[in-house]
């Protein structure tokens, strides 16, 4: 079991039209080298929960920050037509990401951190200030 003190929240940055999950997503990160899908976990736009990664493992989603963390993203956070981010998750995705992150420090005390991917590297994802909302938790 590997020590694990942090939760990366992610966005797919795909429009809202597009619900993706993690056959998708292991896709596209393999076909970038990845030997496997980099989160842990997607929430999808019916606000379903797709394993990933499995969460022993290192994972593969926020470059020199993923040995002691947990990735989820969350499909959508793209604007429809623009190249550009916007806040599009919905109401099921945003309760499943409550759900899941709760579950998670319930199951591992030793979680003290929950921050955004651009609370970490130099990028707008998840699109929303998750520290902020963790507060709320």
């Amino acid at each position: 079991m590997r020590h694990i003190s942090r939760i990366i929240v992610h966005m797919a940055y795909t429009p809202p039209q597009m619900d993706i999950g993690v056959a998708v997503i292991r896709e596209w990160h393999i076909s970038r080298s990845f030997r496997d899908i980099g989160y842990h976990f997607v929430i999808r736009r019916d606000g379903s929960v797709e394993k990933g990664r499995d969460i022993n493992e290192v994972g593969a989603h926020t470059l020199g920050h993923n040995n002691d963390s947990i990735g989820i993203v969350l499909v959508g956070g793209k604007h429809p037509s623009k190249d550009e981010v916007e806040v599009n998750f919905t109401s099921s995705q945003w309760r499943s990401l409550e759900r899941l992150v709760k579950d998670l420090m319930l199951n591992h005390e030793t979680i003290k951190d929950i921050s955004g991917h651009k609370d970490n590297m130099p990028t707008k994802c998840p699109g929303f200030n998750v520290k902020a909302w963790a507060t709320t938790l």
